[in-house]
């Protein structure tokens, strides 16, 4: 019997199952693309998007976004610590009060049945506290986007190396 490598494992496992549904059915990736387009109007800095993005993908486990998300905060210069720290936020130095509220935000709405009360008032205060109506809208978005990104990507196998929305 034959063993293969770990790396030469992943690469045989690791297979789209399908087409990504949000290119089977173009109608969906226009109505994910409006709530992007709101989101990104929604004056929250695009940095603590991206670091929410990217925190939501990490919990999910979709290793399709973390590899995307981690591209896109290394295209906007944020450092390696910021960018790595993101998987232990509560412990990391490299984050300013309200990026923690947003960070805090991400994994309670991300991780919904871990508690009784999601969100609770603590956690709503400290976010209120840092962001407006208007960007306390963007990010409950954001957030929720990424949710269904990463929901789609892991049921379908999304390739981190080869993801389909970088395929021509």
């Amino acid at each position: 019997m034959a063993t293969t490598t770990p790396q030469e494992h992943a690469m045989t496992t690791v297979q789209p199952r399908m087409t990504n549904p949000a290119q089977v059915l173009p109608d969906a990736f226009k109505g994910i693309g409006s709530l992007l387009t709101a989101v990104a109007k929604g004056g929250v800095p695009t940095a603590t998007l991206e670091l929410v993005a990217l925190r939501a993908s990490q919990l999910n486990g979709c290793s399709a976004c973390v590899q995307g998300h981690l591209e896109a905060l290394q295209g906007a210069g944020e450092s390696v610590d910021r960018i790595v720290g993101v998987a232990t936020w509560g412990e990391s130095p490299y984050y300013d009060e309200a990026e923690r509220a947003a960070l805090a935000l991400t994994d309670a709405l991300t991780r919904l049945a871990d508690r009784h009360d999601p969100v609770p008032d603590e956690l709503w205060r400290e976010v209120t506290k840092h962001y407006d109506e208007k960007q306390v809208s963007a990010l409950i978005l954001q957030i929720a986007t990424l949710n269904l990104f990463n929901r789609i990507n892991v049921t379908v196998r999304e390739r981190a190396d080869q993801p389909s929305w970088k395929q021509g």
